[in-house]
């Protein structure tokens, strides 16, 4: 077998290809807990897009809303330390007081903002890209400058969730092991990415609310018909969607870093928006599409640290660091050029809609 191996390698172009995906395989295994933490800010954000456009909305604003999220839960954890103190952290993913309440008021300020983008496109019946776009705008402008205001005084926030050490007796299974490592080696906000996907997946499909939802981005006028109140419908999943992209957002700042710097999200609420469409405004089919963007990332990393031996190696190695910084961008420009115009959207996506007076 080897011979034919080495007979592949020395195949140019062929060579270099089948060595790049020899070495992916040989790696997998240890970048899979990375590619999945890269993916879980994705995958929220991926989330709340489906959940808004299979209502009818689009949400362009979602960056902004992590944004928001993020920056809300750094600065309450500042303004909460000399309040609760930092407190002993607890046996479970090292959770405080001043954490629980930090993380607690990131998703209600993901829900506000949310609220606000519901407001101006259903009741407003503003353009619904537009008002993405200054949602965006707004975030990133009074973000940036209270954290100028607030990090004049080099403040320590509340901390970040510590991560589930998995037991040795899952993660030594052979071929299956690097699997639970890979899910269950998160803090609280990433494992729970994987449970809201699989909920999401069986609600959307199996539930009365998942076929509401559906009928009301496909078709409202005829659902309101049957009795569904599609105005309420769509507010209610548009201000739920807010909570899951601030869960991406209080994922960066409560549980990677501890931490919050200016645009934080840098692109992530984006990149989710083209895992929704590339996974068909599935749950399931987003969150695999955000664990290829995120894996770029890992792939990136681990090439950095560790090259692949021989040609391959030499020829990664003259690439420059800004290469794998942008392939995650790459990759996701590439991949949703491929599929656009075949993913077909909700029909009555970013369509405002107007009750029919009585007669």
């Amino acid at each position: 077998m080897e011979p034919i191996i080495e007979l592949i390698y020395g195949v140019p172009i062929v060579g270099l290809v089948a060595q790049l995906i020899g070495y992916l395989v040989a790696i997998l295994p240890d970048i899979a807990p990375i590619v999945y933490r890269a993916a879980i800010p994705i995958g929220f954000a991926a989330l709340c897009g489906v959940m808004c456009e299979r209502s009818g909305v689009v949400n362009i604003g979602i960056e902004g809303t992590m944004l928001v999220a993020a920056f809300v839960g750094w600065a309450a954890g500042v303004f909460l330390i000399p309040v609760l103190g930092e407190g002993d952290p607890g046996q479970v993913f090292g959770v405080t007081p001043a954490i629980l309440v930090a993380f607690l008021l990131a998703i209600l300020s993901g829900l506000i903002v949310a609220a606000v983008h519901a407001w101006l496109s259903i009741s407003v019946k503003a353009d619904q890209i537009i008002a993405g776009t200054i949602i965006n705008i707004a975030a990133f402008g009074i973000t940036g400058y209270l954290n100028t205001l607030i990090a004049k005084s080099s403040p320590s926030g509340a901390g970040a969730f510590t991560k589930f050490e998995p037991p040795e007796a899952l993660t030594e299974i052979p071929f299956v092991g690097w699997i639970f490592e890979m899910f269950l080696a998160q803090g609280p906000i990433g494992m729970s990415l994987l449970v809201i996907v699989i909920a999401f997946q069986v609600f959307l499909f199996r539930s009365r609310w998942g076929l509401r939802t559906r009928s009301v981005g496909e078709h409202p006028r005829a659902a309101e018909t049957v009795g569904i109140n599609v105005i309420a419908l769509r507010y209610r999943n548009v201000i739920v969607a807010g909570g899951l992209a601030a869960l991406g957002g209080a994922f960066l700042s409560l549980e990677v870093t501890g931490s919050f710097q200016q645009g934080m999200t840098a692109g992530r609420g984006f990149i989710g928006l083209a895992a929704m469409i590339i996974g068909r405004w599935t749950p399931l089919g987003a969150f695999g599409a955000a664990l290829l963007f995120a894996s770029s990332t890992a792939i990136g990393q681990s090439i950095g640290f560790a090259p692949p031996p021989g040609e391959l190696g030499t020829v990664l190695g003259q690439l420059p660091t800004q290469f794998w910084d942008a392939l995650p961008y790459l990759v996701t420009i590439v991949v949703l050029a491929g599929v656009v115009g075949k993913s077909i959207p909700p029909a009555a996506d970013g369509q405002p809609y107007e009750r029919e007076a009585a007669t």
